[in-house]
C-alpha cells in the first residue's frame, strides 16, 4: 500500500519557487524539456515534476537541474556556494554531536 506524505506549506512553496525558476531559466536559454532532461540524465516527465514544484522529486535531481540552468541555490552565486557551506559547517560544529531526550520535565518557569 502506498503511503501519502504530507509537506509543510513552507516546503511546498520552496519547491514551487525552485520549479518556477528552473522553468524560467530553461525558457530563457531556449531549451526544450527534452533538451534539459537529456542534459540532466532524467526523463522529460521528471523534469516536468521539477518545474511544477512536485516535492516527491529527489533533492539531488532538483538541485542538478537548477545548477544546469544556472539557478542560484541558497541565494548564493555558484562561486560563493562553498563559502555558504563552510559557514554552515562552522555553525554546526558549535553544537553538540548528539542530542538526547531530557531526563525529566523541562523546567521553563523562569
Amino acid at each position: 500500500m502506498k503511503t501519502t506524505r504530507t509537506y509543510s506549506p513552507y516546503a511546498l512553496e520552496a519547491a514551487r519557487i525552485l520549479g518556477t525558476e528552473v522553468a524560467r531559466a530553461r525558457r530563457e536559454r531556449r531549451w526544450t524539456l527534452r533538451d534539459l532532461a537529456a542534459r540532466a540524465g532524467i526523463t522529460p516527465t521528471t523534469l516536468s515534476k521539477v518545474e511544477r514544484g512536485d516535492p516527491t522529486v529527489g533533492l539531488g535531481t532538483a538541485f542538478e537541474v537548477a545548477a544546469l540552468v544556472g539557478v542560484p541555490l541558497f541565494g548564493a552565486e555558484p562561486n560563493s556556494l562553498a563559502e555558504v557551506a563552510r559557514r554552515s559547517e562552522e555553525r554546526l560544529a558549535l553544537l553538540p554531536r548528539r542530542v538526547r531526550e531530557p531526563k525529566g520535565p523541562v523546567k521553563d518557569d523562569f
